[in-house]
């Protein structure tokens, strides 16, 4: 290597950098918290709940209030024990200021810890917070006094713990103010009340009886949720099932413990094909699954089986049940507080304790089998659709086999996939596209080397009111399917995706809106994980052609379209309005659509697989009232509707 290309040819002492106390945060927070984008914003309010969740946990806590200030502030405040506010004898400093400044200090470590069980990021969630914050104070209530503690820029101490007044002994709690860093969070610092609202709601189903309020003073008037649920994970099944017609009245419940570990487990059969299961450990959602979802789908297999021939619904010549047939159609979820959990990988989505796994197995064993016995009726009902589920796959098998060979043939004629050259998945994309004439013009106008055209003909079947071997028969979602090489179902493998971006690219008219729900609502039941981990995009073609004089400009908006007016002046010489990608020529569509330096395309992000399902459920499902509900408090948002 040359001199000039060299960055340094001395290396000793000097080069190695020791970065103090929350030094480390603010260099990589993404190390911490994931990403600096929207979810990591909001990580930093979790950090804090948890925080309180714990000494819900643990028995000492009934209200947690979160508040969004009219500055964007957060405010957590609790009723719990508050942090002790004795001087460390490690740190020699007061412990809130421990807690907040010194990375892995917390009460949720060892045997001699403060809390069983815990969530957040284990004793380093309010330092990273406070790490990540511009401002950040902590009002402290316990002994009959109010203590008060303040840090700025990253965990400064700009006012060391001091009593600030006093209160009845009885009164206890926390309160945590802060204001994320707009130096480290340069997207956002703008909370989303949404997604606060959702994730709150979630918290208060999971953790039965505990009383959680979020307010939004930024709205006039202050915007107000209250959510508890005594009910738990029995209210929540009946939440998300509430846009599903359910095939038994009651919903199954179950609740025990081991060796300190506690499951709590509720699920619902509805009338439907596709299950939705859901578990958690310690409040985290763990979408990859784990050893308790593997308890889980063993304990309910066996004893729907066991159950079944004993009631001599299934007869003994009927092959057994497998775990796809007892899990159709069937809403669950499975919730398990652990006091050392143990995850696999850093995301904390896969749980891996194995003596979980005969826990969750034994407790929900002797529960449902109890369930099954005390209320036949509901049994037979339930035995009798896994039965139905059973035959279902067996069909579904021959028409997945049929549609490996019959797409073959398919992808070869004209009109369908055109492929590009390159090989390398990394950089190729796939437009689906809706009818031949969009399809020709996409061909046209597409850069061969890396993008390919998949048009189709008409609307897919709509997934979500179909049974798996329909779905399976339908040419276009086979000719999906084999275009894009990942199988589906049991044999499904996302490492071989042949194209890193698919693209749905439809007329930016009511049709074409239909169809991109069909197809998103195919990819998110049949293939989630290009969902999950973000494979699919939306194109955004452009609404209007606008031309001053001979100035052409491309418009995406009306809110643009008004934009550009103001800004000439005068009536532009023409305005045309696309009604579809097919009106326009190669050129244009290549210009405004594809061109990967000028093309303006989402891509569609999963955050909260429960919502998706209501959502799917609502907007696709066979109940038309939800429906009708959810278009009536809608439509005031609508500013333009093709008729």
């Amino acid at each position: 290597m040359s001199d000039d290309i060299k960055f340094n040819s001395k290396y000793d002492e000097s080069n190695i950098q020791v970065l103090e106390g929350l030094e480390a945060v603010r260099k990589r927070p993404g190390m911490y918290i994931g990403t600096t984008a929207s979810r990591g914003l909001h990580q930093l309010v979790w950090e804090i709940v948890d925080n309180a969740i714990d000494e819900a946990l643990a028995g000492f806590c009934t209200h947690i209030e979160i508040t969004i200030t009219k500055d964007n502030e957060i405010i957590v405040s609790d009723n719990g024990r508050g942090i002790p506010v004795g001087i460390h004898q490690k740190t020699g400093k007061s412990t809130v200021e421990t807690v907040y400044t010194v990375l892995h200090a917390g009460g949720k470590f060892g045997e001699g810890g403060g809390y069983k069980v815990s969530g957040g990021l284990h004793g380093v969630g309010a330092s990273v917070v406070n790490a990540l914050s511009k401002k950040l104070e902590v009002w402290v209530r316990r002994d009959g006094e109010v203590y008060y503690i303040a840090f700025e820029d990253g965990g400064k101490v700009t006012q060391p713990l001091k009593v600030i007044g006093n209160i009845d002994p009885s009164e206890t709690g926390t309160k945590v103010r802060f204001k994320p860093d707009e130096t480290i969070f340069k997207e956002t610092t703008t909370f989303s009340y949404e997604v606060m609202r959702d994730r709150i709601r979630q918290l208060a189903f999971l953790n039965k009886g505990l009383r959680l309020t979020l307010i939004d003073e930024r709205e006039n008037p202050t915007q107000k949720d209250t959510f508890i649920y005594n009910g738990g994970l029995k209210e929540y099944v009946a939440f998300i099932n509430q846009n599903k017609q359910p095939i038994h009245d009651e919903i199954i419940y179950v609740e025990g413990s081991q060796d300190d570990i506690m499951v709590e487990f509720a699920a619902q059969y509805n009338d439907g094909y596709l299950p939705g299961i859901y578990s958690f450990c310690n409040n985290i959602n763990t979408h990859e699954g784990g050893t308790h979802e593997e308890g889980f789908r063993y304990a309910i297999t066996k004893v729907i089986n066991n159950y079944g021939r004993k009631a001599k619904i299934l007869k003994d010549n009927d092959e057994a049940l497998n775990s796809d047939d007892v899990r159709e159609g069937l809403t669950a979820i499975i919730s398990v507080k652990h006091p050392n959990p143990q995850y696999e990988g850093q995301t904390k989505t896969k749980l891996g304790n194995s003596e979980v796994r005969p826990i969750v197995n034994k407790i929900l064993s002797e529960q449902i089998e109890r369930f099954l016995l005390e209320n036949p009726d509901q049994g037979k009902i339930i035995v009798e659709k896994c039965m139905l589920a059973a035959k279902a796959r067996v069909a579904a098998k021959r028409a997945r086999e049929l549609t490996r060979k019959s797409v073959l043939e398919v992808t070869s004629l004209p009109g369908k996939l055109a492929d590009c050259s390159s090989k390398d998945a990394t950089i190729c994309e796939m437009y689906i596209v809706e009818g031949l004439s969009a399809g020709g013009s996409a061909k046209m106008g597409r850069d061969r080397e890396f993008q390919a055209i998949l048009p189709l003909k008409g609307k897919i079947i709509n997934v979500e009111k179909a049974r798996p071997e329909r779905v399976f028969e339908n040419q276009e979602i086979g000719t999906m399917i084999t275009a894009l090489g990942t199988g589906i179902g049991p044999t499904f493998d996302i490492s071989k995706l042949r194209y890193h971006k698919v693209v749905i690219m439809t007329d930016a008219d009511v049709d074409g809106a239909h169809i991109r729900t069909l197809l998103l609502t195919f990819f998110y039941r049949y293939m989630r994980p290009l969902v999950e981990q973000g494979h699919i995009y939306i194109a955004q073609p452009p609404l209007y052609k606008v031309t001053y004089n001979r100035n052409v400009h491309y418009v995406y908006s009306d809110e643009e379209l008004e934009e550009l007016k103001k800004e000439y002046g005068d009536r532009p010489s023409n305005i045309q309005r696309y009604k579809g990608l097919g009106e326009m020529n190669p050129e244009q569509l290549w210009e405004t659509t594809m061109d990967p330096e000028r093309r303006t395309m989402l891509q569609v992000k999963l955050e909260d697989a429960m919502e998706a399902d209501l959502y799917f459920d609502m907007l696709m499902g066979e109940k038309v009232e939800p429906r009708k509900e959810f278009i009536l408090k809608n439509a005031k948002f609508v500013k333009n509707l093709d008729i």
